[in-house]
């Protein structure tokens, strides 16, 4: 069993910087991989980036790939996501989540604990 609470969501202008955190609770936190994810009013909800259990490895939608960063601290039992350059399409509300998987996924169905999101909105 793992809760997750996303914070940092807000409205900031088109080209400026945003930073994401995610604060897990559990006890084995270190052993899921995490990921952030983002739907949009309308759409599905889609990828935006993962970070294998020791943070060795991430992946990242083509989408945000140069312009936002995954990170994770296992000893604060938190990830985060900066996000720069942001644009207007970034606009979304942003969900991490957690996954007892054997590698990194982009899937949404290879997750088992998500958090209850936080909205980002780009103004243009």
């Amino acid at each position: 069993q793992v809760q997750l609470v996303e914070s940092g969501g807000g409205l900031v202008q088109a080209g400026g910087s945003l930073r994401l955190s995610c604060a897990a609770s559990g006890r084995t936190f270190s052993s899921y991989a995490m990921g952030w994810f983002r739907q949009a009013p309308g759409k599905e909800r889609e990828f935006v980036a993962a970070i294998w259990r020791s943070g060795s490895s991430t992946y990242y939608a083509d989408s945000v790939k140069g312009r936002f960063t995954i990170s994770r601290d296992n000893a604060k039992n938190t990830v985060n996501l900066q996000m720069n350059s942001l644009k207007a399409e970034d606009t979304a509300a942003y969900y991490c989540a957690a996954a007892r998987g054997y590698s990194l996924s982009a899937l949404d169905r290879e997750y088992d604990y998500w958090g209850q999101g936080t909205q980002v909105t780009v103004s243009s």
